[in-house]
């Protein structure tokens, strides 16, 4: 017979597994995730070298082995963390959650589609949890000031990127009128592409105008593309500074039913799953 208010052994074991897996303030937390960041490593490694034919014809068989043991090892630990939270479906849904699983599923498919191993290299999201592990309060300060000033910034960057089409379909279409067929320039949709190519600085040189009057547009173009280099920079920079001056609102808590992390930081909810934090 139970005593009322006494925890159950199994909510006991539930409570330490989530403080050792999703949170890293502790000691044993802050150990199982740098031992997980290094065999997700050191997986990822060894689908880079079986990749390498040398390597494979020589080493294949092990190679095998050592990935299906990444992948039981992984299994494990995807288990281990639906079990810890106290709601698994909406960890199983969330960003992280689909990742475990795109990890997994990869070694799974390739027994029936060859080569779908190589999308094993999808693990190195996973290297994402490193911001979890340096949890110090200047990476997520500036996580939430930098993506304060991205939300901030995103109409005046929006209407920045209409202009530039804008730009480069006239464009495109004028060189389409004045270099023709004859010098690479035979649709508008392969004019435009020149003219991307060309604003952006990147300059392939696999079309170029011919003509004088062509080559004097696209000077014009490219001098326009290192001033156009700024604008973005720029709107982008005064957010930052404007967000800067606020305080930080993101905190470093796990949400004990669904483990999701940058809740606010006076919050006592999960703004995911509304559960107590």
């Amino acid at each position: 017979m139970s005593i009322p208010g006494e925890e159950k052994p199994a909510s006991r074991f539930r409570a330490r597994l989530h403080e050792v897996i999703f949170e890293s303030e502790t000691r044993s937390g802050r150990g199982f995730d740098l031992a997980l960041l290094w065999f997700i490593v050191a997986s990822v490694l060894v689908v880079c070298i079986e990749s390498v034919p040398a390597y494979r014809r020589a080493h294949g068989p092990l190679l095998h082995r050592v990935e299906w043991g990444f992948t039981i090892l992984f299994s494990i630990e995807y288990v281990l963390r639906l079990f810890a939270v106290r709601r698994p479906w909406r960890y199983a849904t969330s960003f992280f959650g689909a990742v475990d699983v795109l990890a997994i599923l990869p070694t799974v498919v390739g027994m029936f589609i060859p080569g779908a191993q190589s999308l094993l290299v999808v693990r190195i999201l996973r290297l994402l949890r490193v911001f979890r592990i340096l949890k110090l309060a200047s990476f997520l300060v500036e996580a939430d000031v930098l993506l304060r000033a991205m939300k901030a910034s995103r109409q005046k960057v929006t209407v920045f990127l209409l202009a530039v089409m804008g730009i480069v379909v006239v464009t495109g279409a004028v060189m389409y009128l004045v270099e023709g067929e004859k010098s690479g320039f035979d649709s508008i949709p392969r004019s435009i592409y020149w003219a991307i190519v060309t604003l952006t600085t990147v300059g392939f040189g696999d079309i170029a105008p011919k003509t004088p009057l062509g080559q004097a547009l696209a000077s014009v173009l490219m001098v326009t593309g290192y001033g156009f280099i700024a604008v973005p920079t720029g709107i982008v920079s005064v957010e930052i500074a404007n967000a800067a001056r606020l305080p930080s609102l993101t905190s470093s808590r796990a949400c004990l039913a669904c483990g999701a992390q940058g809740h606010d930081a006076d919050a006592r909810h999960c703004k995911y799953c509304g559960g107590p934090l």
